[in-house]
């Protein structure tokens, strides 16, 4: 058989070990769903799969392009950060920065990928759901749903870097409001504002995403992947080398007895589970 072959055989055998992540090659482009139910509430080991599974298709010289999606029934991007990986009493202090830098690592790595990646959000997009759609360089939603990082509902306050993020793509008037009321935008609002570029019908949303990323492969991609790498590399850099001194200080604020107060009161009040995520 011929080295191709064998080469496809190795990597459906890789992508197959995923837990928590689906992918689907489409010529030029992949769609990777993630698929963690029920909520896809993002812990450590999604964080990394995320990473290695970007990795993955970066190595595919074929594949220019990625759509980012839902593979959950429920009309949910991914609610965000799993509780149990910030609740001090549920975790320690090693594996909170094992995560915290599987997180900070792949959003690093999102940010500067030479692939052309788009976002295809459906339904509820907070916290660290709507930091991922954020480091993708176009993002579509649904019309029903919101989007928003709103750490600071449960006494904690919106990442330094994550702030930027936003900062950048909505402007410092409407960043400052939200990031520090924990606004979440419905769509038509996130659209107005341009934290998303499209809104469109739920049935409409992957192929709107798999139209704009197939068309966006199409320009020659060193021109698009330089002009990418002028616009984001410094934020990428950024994370990655903050992220250290960042994991030590979020655990500091994380362990504190406020915030574990805080956070015990915010866990014992919630009575669905989709809610239990940041």
């Amino acid at each position: 058989r011929s080295q191709p072959d064998r080469g496809k055989r190795e990597r459906r055998r890789r992508e197959a070990m995923y837990r928590y992540l689906q992918i689907e090659r489409k010529g030029a482009y992949a769609i990777v769903r993630i698929c963690k139910e029920p909520v896809n509430s993002m812990n450590l080991d999604l964080w990394s799969e995320l990473d290695k599974c970007l990795y993955e298709i970066e190595q595919d010289v074929d594949i220019k392009g990625l759509v980012l999606a839902s593979g959950l029934k429920r009309s949910i991007f991914t609610a965000g950060n799993d509780l149990k990986e910030l609740y001090a009493k549920a975790t320690s202090k090693t594996r909170f920065t094992d995560f915290w830098r599987a997180q900070t690592h792949f959003l690093a790595h999102l940010n500067r990928t030479s692939l052309v990646t788009v976002a295809a959000i459906k339904g509820a997009c907070p916290a660290g759901g709507c930091i991922t759609a954020l480091g993708c360089d176009y993002r579509i939603m649904t019309e029903k749903g919101y989007i928003g990082l709103n750490e600071v509902l449960i006494g904690l306050p919106v990442p330094k870097l994550w702030c930027k993020q936003m900062e950048r793509l909505i402007g410092a008037r409407h960043a400052q409001t939200a990031l520090m009321t924990g606004k979440m935008f419905k769509p038509k609002d996130a659209l107005a504002v341009g934290l998303v570029n499209q809104v469109v019908p739920e049935e409409n949303l992957l192929a709107t995403a798999e139209a704009v990323v197939a068309k966006w492969v199409q320009i020659p991609s060193f021109g698009v992947a330089t002009t990418k790498k002028f616009l984001k590399e410094e934020l990428a850099q950024e994370l990655d080398d903050f992220c250290e001194e960042e994991a030590t200080e979020t655990w500091q604020i994380l362990s504190s007895p406020k915030i574990i107060g805080l956070m015990e009161k915010y866990l014992k009040g919630l009575s669905k589970p989709s809610k239990a995520k940041m």
